[in-house]
């Protein structure tokens, strides 16, 4: 899109873009979604950025009507390819904001800039789940396999900011949100936020934002409810129901429920255990998350997570636009608006759950992921039906396949859910955002993985 099609965007305030690009306005210094509610500015008054960190860079603040930390993130944004158009340049990179694996290089047969392009997509999603938050520049860019001047270098070529900047609008984003939507304490509020000291917390925030944190939550405070609960913006349009309706024939008893319209499971992420609720929001377009206070130190990954899981960042528009063409697909598209592709918050869970599933009916494997969950996860007592936590691939390892067998399973199918879990615990497989084409290569060399199974799990897991 050119500034004149932006602007377009901006004055029919079409939601299709939302989250898409951000609007700076010259003369407030306020940067806004394009769905903004204010009375819009005049074209020459308008500058049109790419990511919020690069409004921030040129030096606008957050909107407090539209609240740009809320708005879904783009899937594009990573300059390939896009509708058949060359990337034509830094500026209108579009970044893909998931993993591709941790690596710098995404296997052969791919350019120098699909490498670059990988490495950032890897890089800026592992800053969006809070990489930098205790790490440095330096720890990221070894887990990448490359120099933090050639991360760096990256970065502001493809996304116009460097890694730091990235980090820091993410943490002020999420803070705000925080003070507009919870109960949270100041300081709760800065550590769940990501930052080190509540001291440099205020002081960067009231820097970029324009008003101190306390000054913003009396104004502007609009609490969801519960302590702890999170209004995550979509673009519509969205089908929870049935979404809600393909998870609930597949969760897992004890760690997972799905009644009345809501979604609730116990999570294990990074040692910490607690439970979450999913749920529409009667008033807008959006759901809410709502967390037990147990993972507030991983809420960064965690909201990551649950937005890559209910598919939440996806453009209906433009998957509307390329599935509609195809003769086959084009009245499946046109009965189902909104449709979306479920995702996973704990891989290694998927990827047992589609193990278990092969050549059974849903619901056996169903059944089969319960036994699975009792017998080697960890009881937990999560209220309502919740009552374990799903093991992690090391306690499966340390289980052998023999006592995985007891659950109801042939030897050669226990033996592969075993072999995975092994592969993980290795490193020899990742389940967080691999290419396609590699993953699957390294998926079905594995005992008991064909390549449906890869393919589910590439959908499911890598999302």
């Amino acid at each position: 899109m050119d500034a004149d099609a932006r602007y377009a965007a901006l004055v029919t305030r079409d939601r299709r873009y939302d989250g898409v690009f951000f609007v700076g306005v010259s003369t407030t210094g306020i940067y806004c979604r394009p769905i903004c509610p204010a009375r819009t500015p005049g074209r020459t008054r308008c500058s049109f950025h790419e990511t919020a960190a690069q409004a921030e860079a040129a030096g606008f603040r957050a909107c407090f009507r539209c609240r740009p930390e809320l708005a879904p993130r783009s899937l594009q944004w990573n300059g390939r390819r896009v509708g058949g158009q060359a990337n034509p340049g830094p500026r209108s990179l579009q970044w893909n904001g998931r993993r591709v694996g941790g690596q710098a290089n995404p296997g052969p047969g791919c350019s120098e800039v699909d490498a670059v392009d990988t490495l950032v997509a890897t890089a800026a999603a592992r800053i969006d789940e809070g990489a930098l938050n205790e790490a440095s520049v330096d720890d990221l860019a070894t887990e990448l396999g490359v120099s933090a001047r050639h991360l760096r270098r990256a970065m502001e070529a493809r996304l116009g900011v460097s890694p730091i900047d990235l980090a820091q609008t993410r943490r002020l984003a999420l803070a705000k949100q925080l003070l507009q939507d919870t109960g949270l304490s100041l300081t709760e509020v800065a550590f769940a936020a990501g930052f080190q000291s509540l001291r440099r917390f205020n002081a960067v925030f009231a820097e970029v934002m324009g008003s101190a944190p306390g000054a913003l939550r009396r104004t502007h405070a609009d609490p969801v409810g519960e302590t702890l609960a999170l209004r995550l913006d979509y673009r519509p349009p969205y089908d929870f129901d049935q979404l809600l309706t393909f998870l609930a024939a597949r969760a897992i008893p004890g760690v997972e429920r799905v009644e009345r319209g809501r979604y609730r499971r116990v999570v294990h992420l990074d040692g910490k255990l607690g439970t979450i609720e999913v749920r529409r929001d009667d008033r807008r377009e959006a759901l809410v998350l709502a967390i037990s206070p147990s993972l507030t130190s991983v809420l960064m990954r965690l909201v990551a997570r649950v937005r890559s899981m209910f598919d939440l960042d996806a453009r209906p528009d433009v998957i509307d636009g390329v599935l509609g063409r195809d003769p086959v697909l084009a009245k499946l598209v046109a009965k189902r608006p909104g449709l979306r592709v479920p995702g996973a918050i704990d891989g290694f869970e998927a990827a047992v759950r589609a193990l278990l599933g092969q050549q059974v009916s849903v619901a056996a494997a169903t059944t089969l992921a319960g036994r699975f969950a009792d017998r080697f996860g960890t009881p937990y007592d999560g209220g309502d039906g919740l009552t374990h936590r799903f093991p992690t691939a090391k306690e499966i390892v340390t289980a052998g396949v023999d006592r995985i067998a007891k659950v109801g399973l042939p030897g050669a199918r226990a033996a592969a859910v075993h072999g995975f879990a092994v592969a993980i615990e290795a490193k020899q497989i990742e389940l967080e955002g691999r290419e396609l084409e590699p993953f699957v290569t390294t998926a079905v060399a594995l005992r008991g993985i064909g390549p449906w199974t890869a393919h589910y799990l590439a959908m499911r897991a890598l999302h």
